[in-house]
């Protein structure tokens, strides 16, 4: 099949191109820039110009192509708000352009939106529904209702760790955090756990998805149901030399900043539905195997 994939040359985007290039799709990626178009080209994929504000270009991309798969999301922290509504348009437009076609439209989405959705600690499951008022949320359920417009859509919800060569991510954060901070701090006890899941992986669960979800299926891209943050910490505090120490919930916005919200969040997720459903299974290295291989710190 013909895929428009956004978001692909992003971390995880260029894994899942690879992935779908890998398995006899032809790939058609959102490139914003001479080098983003440079770089498809140089994997086997063709470009489309255009970016996630053009939203004449979205439609054409998606209308041309037999199915979608969005990564692109603006990461400009500074205006988070406008990005979260940046994308909710882009969705809409990619949407309109696959209704009534039968086509797969995979969107990518968050477990922490789960965890906002739920009591704190509980097991976050693929048929708990979003509520549209969390960030990204009404974008998640957008998606979802589009399976009543002939549209094969599903949703996977990634990790906030998704791990690997590469990462530019919550991992890298925390370990600058921790450089600069000269210790490697978890709030609490640190026994908040989070879930996780390889880059390769992850870009394995997307080629399914794209090939055989369910329309209206939301998938959950977890290889690991939680990780004790204190776990992370304490690797990250090894390879640095640094002490490892508690902090108080007051203090983690104060340390991590905006990662201060994320830092005490108790995610645990499975992901047992999906691996059913799709026949998926995480196969690549654990995220503590992972950051105890070294390439992280070097």
């Amino acid at each position: 099949m013909r895929a428009f994939v956004t978001g692909a040359t992003g971390f995880i985007g260029s894994a899942v191109v690879h992935e779908l290039i890998g398995a006899g799709h032809q790939v058609v990626g959102l490139a914003r820039s001479d080098q983003a178009a440079a770089s498809l080209a140089s994997v086997g994929a063709e470009a489309h110009r255009g970016d996630l504000d053009d939203l004449d270009s979205l439609y054409k991309g998606a209308a041309a192509a037999d199915g979608v798969i969005h990564l692109g999301f603006k990461t400009d922290f500074s205006d988070f708000a406008g990005a979260v509504a940046a994308d909710l348009r882009a969705v809409e437009t990619l949407g309109s352009a696959l209704a009534g076609s039968g086509k797969p439209f995979v969107f990518t989405s968050g477990t922490l939106l789960v965890a906002w959705s739920t009591p704190v600690g509980q097991l976050g499951t693929e048929e708990v529904a979003v509520d549209s008022a969390v960030p990204r949320g009404a974008a998640e359920n957008a998606v979802i209702r589009l399976a009543e417009r002939g549209v094969r859509s599903s949703v996977v919800r990634l990790a906030p760790t998704v791990h690997g060569h590469g990462d530019h991510g919550f991992i890298p954060m925390l370990i600058d955090i921790a450089r600069a901070k000269g210790f490697s701090a978890y709030v609490g006890d640190g026994s908040n756990r989070w879930p996780a899941v390889h880059r390769l992986d992850a870009a394995c669960l997307y080629r399914l998805a794209f090939e055989s979800a369910p329309a209206g299926s939301r998938l959950h891209a977890v290889g690991e149901e939680g990780v004790p943050f204190r776990d992370v910490a304490a690797v990250i505090g090894r390879h640095l030399n640094l002490p490892a120490i508690s902090i108080a919930r007051e203090e983690a916005e104060a340390h991590f900043g905006f990662l201060g919200a994320f830092t005490a969040s108790d995610n645990p997720m499975s992901s047992e539905w999906t691996q059913e459903l799709l026949g998926w299974r995480p196969v690549h290295p654990a995220l503590i195997t992972d950051l105890e291989n070294g390439h992280y710190f070097s």
